[in-house]
This record gives C-alpha cells, structure tokens and sequence, in this order.
C-alpha cells in the first residue's frame, strides 16, 4: 500500500523517499481543479450581472450622470425620484397591464395545449405518430421572419389585427411545449396509465388525474419560459398592436427613445428596471422546479 512516505531497500539499508501518494496527487488536482471551476463561474456570474447592477443603479442617477466618463457606478446621490416620474410621465399601469393579460393568456394556453398534445404523443398509438411528431418539432427550425408576413395576412383578414388576440393566438400553440412534455411524460411509468385504464379511466382522466399532478416540474419549467418569452416579446406587439392603448411595456419603454440626444436615459432605466423585476421574482420562486424540469426532461424510462 501506497503511504505519504515510500520505504525503498538498498544493499540491505532502509532508505525514506517522502512524496505524496497517487490518492493525494489526485485529490490535489481534483481541488485545484474545483477552484479553477468555482473561479471561472465567478467570473460568469460578474460579467452577466454587471450590466443588471449598471442599469439598477443608472435608474437612480440623474440624466447626466448615466453616461459619463468615467463610470459612476454608484451615484452619489440617489434619485428615487425617477421611479415617481417614470409612473407619472407615462402610462406604466397599462402597459404592465396589457403584458401581464398577455403573458398569463398565452403561458396557460401553451401550457394546456402543450401538456395535452404531449400525452397523445406519448401514449396514444396512431399510424404516422413518430412522423407527424417529427414535423410538428421540425417547425422550431423555422423562423418566424420566414412567414410573418403571410401570418400578418391571415390574422388581417380574420379582422384580429390591432387587438390583444392576435398575440394570443400566434403563441397560444408552441412546438418546445410540446416536446419538453412529452419529453417528461416518457419518464412515468407506463404501469400507471394501464391501471389507471383497467379500473375504467378515459385518456381525458387519464391526463388530468394522473399525468398533470406527476408533471409539476415540467410544467414549472414550460410555465417560467413562456411567461418570460411573453413578458419580453418585442417584435410581435410591434407588428400587431398599433394603438397606444394596447402597447405592452416593451413598446412603452420605446416610446421613450425619442433620439440618442433627446432620451432621458436615467428614467428609461428605472423603467427597465420594474419591467424586470416580475421575471425575477418569478424565477426565483420557481427555479427549483425550473432546474427538476429540464434535467429530468431529457430522461427515459
């Protein structure tokens, strides 16, 4: 056995060799290497949160403070004041408003539509099941540049244009919804469905009794990616919703940005700053269901 203290005999003399063992080279390196790791994730972490902390901090400064030279990056006096204006100078309630119906409306149609296609993809069994499944995933390869316009035409002619229900019905239906179920379906055992079918279950009961309440994780993770994809959607509302009293906060927030010269940056970032904080919140409750969700999403069997 391998000691910190290697004994070699020469010429019948005893003879100490000191250095470390193959364990503790190893778990030298398995330390040093540990370090280096949580090091490089500091650095990550600093280098993505730098700019959040640069724009909550600008929320508070006066406008010619945001950009000067060098970098202040704590004002020396705090202008809270830019969070009475920012509600006052514009119509913040409505657009937190129109969002906040938005992104609920298309996170609980995703989620139903997705939750509910998923089971038939991974429990029913139809002819061309694997390939339809294959098509219907294949459109995330899309983009969506590709047939905006024709999209546009479509929802013109249905006489939804300019209204809330054009964004609703554009991403009430998403094919990573259905995927990331389905994905995490395969993951119950088959066992409880058939029991669940001998003891005289509908599919439909099947689904809502026994599917959904194993799915939390899931449907945590589907829920927190809609709703921040909803919440932060820019280009949708922009096409489809032309009337100021239907604009989401992202189109408020740009109503802001006059020109470079004429902005006032310093409440444009105290607003930025209360569009974030719902995401962030929600993220926070959420991320241990978050995490379970998309890690056991990709798992069979």
């Amino acid at each position: 056995m391998m000691t910190e203290t290697q004994v070699l005999v020469t010429g019948g003399t005893l003879r100490k060799l000191s250095g470390p063992a193959p364990a503790a080279r190893v778990r030298a390196g398995r330390t040093a290497g540990r370090i280096v790791g949580y090091i490089a994730l500091i650095i990550a972490a600093i280098g993505l949160l730098a700019p959040f902390a640069w724009m909550v901090m600008s929320s508070l400064k006066n406008a010619n403070e945001v950009f000067s030279v060098p970098v202040v990056w704590v004002p020396e006096i705090f202008v809270w004041q830019n969070y009475v204006d920012i509600w006052t100078k514009s119509d913040m309630l409505v657009w937190i408003r129109n969002t906040l119906f938005l992104a609920v409306s298309v996170t609980f149609l995703q989620v139903l539509t997705g939750s509910f296609a998923a089971y038939g993809f991974a429990r029913m069994r139809f002819a061309g099941r694997d390939i339809l499944f294959l098509a219907y995933i294949g459109t995330i390869a899309v983009p969506w540049q590709s047939y905006m316009i024709p999209q546009f035409i479509l929802l013109s002619n249905l006489k939804v244009s300019n209204t809330l229900w054009a964004i609703i019905l554009l991403q009430a239906f998403g094919a990573f919804g259905v995927f990331l179920m389905k994905q995490y379906y395969e993951t119950i055992p088959e066992e409880l469905s058939e029991a669940a079918r001998l003891d005289g279950l509908s599919e439909y009961g099947i689904w809502r009794r026994i599917m959904l309440p194993l799915s939390i994780p899931a449907i945590a993770s589907l829920t927190l990616l809609t709703f921040v994809n909803t919440w932060n959607d820019y280009l949708g509302p922009l096409i489809y919703l032309r009337n100021p009293d239907l604009w989401t906060i992202q189109l408020g927030l740009k109503s802001f940005v006059s020109n470079l010269f004429d902005t006032n940056y310093a409440l444009l970032f105290a607003g930025l700053t209360i569009s974030v904080l719902p995401i962030a919140i929600i993220f926070l409750l959420g991320q241990k269901y978050f995490v379970e969700g998309i890690a056991t999403s990709g798992m069979k069997g």
